[in-house]
């Protein structure tokens, strides 16, 4: 190896680091968070900051817990475990005095305003406007923090599609037919198209239903000389996202799906002249092969 690509390669680790100490360091403190408002029993309760102590009778709970990137983040930031366990679950000193539950904190909103302490903006800016929040759907209902079921996001079960099942079993439903996204075979997830934190409509990662199609389907965007309409409202007018038993996401069958707005007299386009609708045909596509839209001069028909 040469000696200058051996500086490089030593120079490279210690500015990653370097960056690594500096983002612990930097870190944003927990906001101030007030528990009695969460929870009166509280109230008068002082931090033991003492992870040992909660050893002595949790220690089953913290050998599962110390393998989760929470665990590993809070050995960065504090090795000695000050706080660790009292961050998510508030001053322990009465708990410790009279072991009970009544320090609980039950309240869907209560536990995801515990989690908010650290994590707050960025994809989560909308959680309070959006319909996770409104549903009184906590960050529990989908992440486990105290033992890791997946590799990534401390999720409730191996993968992203399974924790949301849990509530959308007709999405699952839909991913079992024939025409689907490839959530199936693992190249993309419900997270691919979802900001389940956000509060756009359907919690979508974009602004409209299009914008969001169009981070994958790009050749679809546009713009054209020749635009068809619904393509350009709203990409849902003809295609079911989740899975559909027509080919190609089709909300109906092809040529059906086209006499659902394009149904006038004398045109081949009408069932009884069509030979063309069979199980194996493509109907009116066979013609209008552009139906996203055209940009050649003469495709005003989206012909060509």
């Amino acid at each position: 190896m040469s000696q200058h690509r051996w500086r490089w390669m030593v120079g490279a680790a210690a500015a990653l680091v370097a960056s690594l100490a500096w983002s612990v360091a930097s870190a944003k403190p927990p906001k101030p968070l007030d528990w009695a408002a969460l929870n009166p029993a509280f109230a008068g309760a002082t931090f033991v900051n003492d992870t040992a102590t909660c050893a002595t009778c949790h220690g089953d709970y913290l050998e599962a817990y110390g393998k989760t990137k929470h665990a590993k983040a809070f050995a960065a930031k504090s090795p000695d475990g000050t706080g660790e366990c009292e961050s998510c679950h508030g001053p322990r000193s009465k708990h410790i005095e009279n072991p009970t539950a009544e320090l609980k904190i039950a309240a869907a909103r209560s536990q995801s305003l515990v989690c908010a302490q650290c994590h707050e903006g960025g994809t989560r800016m909308g959680w309070k406007a959006g319909a996770h929040h409104t549903a009184d759907v906590s960050c529990t209902s989908c992440h486990t923090v105290m033992t890791p079921k997946s590799e990534r996001g401390l999720l409730k079960s191996a993968t992203a599609a399974e924790t949301c099942y849990t509530c959308h079993a007709e999405v699952r439903t839909d991913i079992n037919k024939m025409s689907h996204h490839p959530v199936r075979e693992g190249r993309m997830d419900c997270a691919s198209c979802h900001n389940v934190h956000g509060s756009t409509p359907s919690l979508l990662t974009k602004a409209t239903v299009n914008d969001t199609c169009f981070v994958c389907h790009t050749e679809k965007r546009g713009p054209y000389v020749w635009e068809h309409a619904p393509v350009r409202e709203n990409c849902a007018t003809c295609h079911t996202p989740h899975g559909s038993n027509n080919r190609n996401l089709l909300n109906a069958k092809d040529s059906f799906l086209c006499l659902s707005c394009h149904s006038y007299g004398g045109h081949i386009n009408l069932p009884r002249y069509n030979r063309t609708s069979n199980p194996y045909g493509s109907g009116c596509v066979n013609c209008h092969t552009s139906v996203h839209g055209s940009n050649h001069p003469s495709g005003a028909k989206l012909t060509r």
